[in-house]
């Protein structure tokens, strides 16, 4: 499914660090962190509590600076990071006063696309996705995994290219949890994402990603980036293989020396 082309990179980030001043307190985030994501690749960052995981995507997504260091969408080192990346946060946010419908056109709303394209493109990705029956529907009158669903296609309209989704599935049930996971693996076999995913669950970053990388606690280093070697499309019963089994057994260990008491 995620396909990379040699030498084409979405995202590099060199030597990245983030210090906070806190009164006369210096509180570090991220030591120096090196990190790629290719097109069309899914990669994962998974690492303790507070590590400075969302640090991370803040500098990415344009919200923040780095302390040192330097990153690149497309190659581009010096231009605007803000609106290059569809940023999906752990609530869905959604507007409670809109319709499914209406909280999907928002993205597109924000890209300024003229209103009845922005409608067809609404009206199609609902249809695709088997969510055209809850186009009116208020998102208070949605289950969990449905108003993650609709946040997901409010995102990937806003930008499908380049996806950081900030631990998604983190507040749902287990078999919610795996629907979700089959289902995001199908959004982006369409739109041909590069995303770059957070999560606490080792064993979703096993089953989605092509690439790990693990974190230190707090400030934030690279401990080890692991290639995930199965093949896709990706199913559920992979992560019993013997291999997928180990992954998941020196991974969590990795995670447990790591994790604050």
């Amino acid at each position: 499914m995620h396909k990379t082309q040699a030498g084409t990179q979405k995202l590099t980030v060199k030597g990245v660090t983030r210090t906070y001043v806190e009164g006369k307190r210096r509180v570090e985030a991220l030591t120096p962190i090196d990190l790629t994501v290719a097109r069309g690749e899914f990669v994962s960052l998974i690492g303790p509590s507070g590590c400075g995981k969302s640090t991370l995507f803040n500098i990415i997504a344009g919200v923040d600076e780095p302390t040192t260091g330097t990153l690149a969408i497309d190659g581009d080192w010096d231009g605007e990071r803000a609106g290059r990346v569809g940023y999906m946060p752990q609530q869905p946010l959604l507007l409670p006063w809109r319709t499914v419908e209406e909280n999907i056109l928002l993205g597109l709303d924000i890209r300024r696309l003229p209103r009845k394209e922005a409608l067809q493109q609404a009206h199609d990705v609902l249809k695709r996705f088997s969510l055209h029956d809850f186009a009116e529907s208020y998102p208070t009158a949605l289950s969990g995994g449905m108003r993650q669903r609709i946040a997901l296609l409010r995102t990937v309209l806003f930008n499908s290219s380049f996806l950081l989704l900030d631990e998604p599935f983190g507040a749902l049930d287990a078999l919610t949890r795996i629907t979700l996971q089959m289902w995001l693996l199908d959004l982006l076999q369409t739109y041909h994402s590069s995303v770059l995913f957070i999560t606490h669950d080792v064993r979703e970053a096993i089953l989605l990603s092509d690439r790990i990388y693990v974190l230190s606690a707090r400030p934030a280093s690279v401990l080890r980036v692991v290639d995930i070697d199965l093949p896709r499309p990706r199913r559920q019963e992979m992560l019993t293989e013997a291999a997928s089994i180990q992954l998941e057994r020196e991974l969590l260990s990795l995670l447990v020396k790591e994790q604050p008491l």
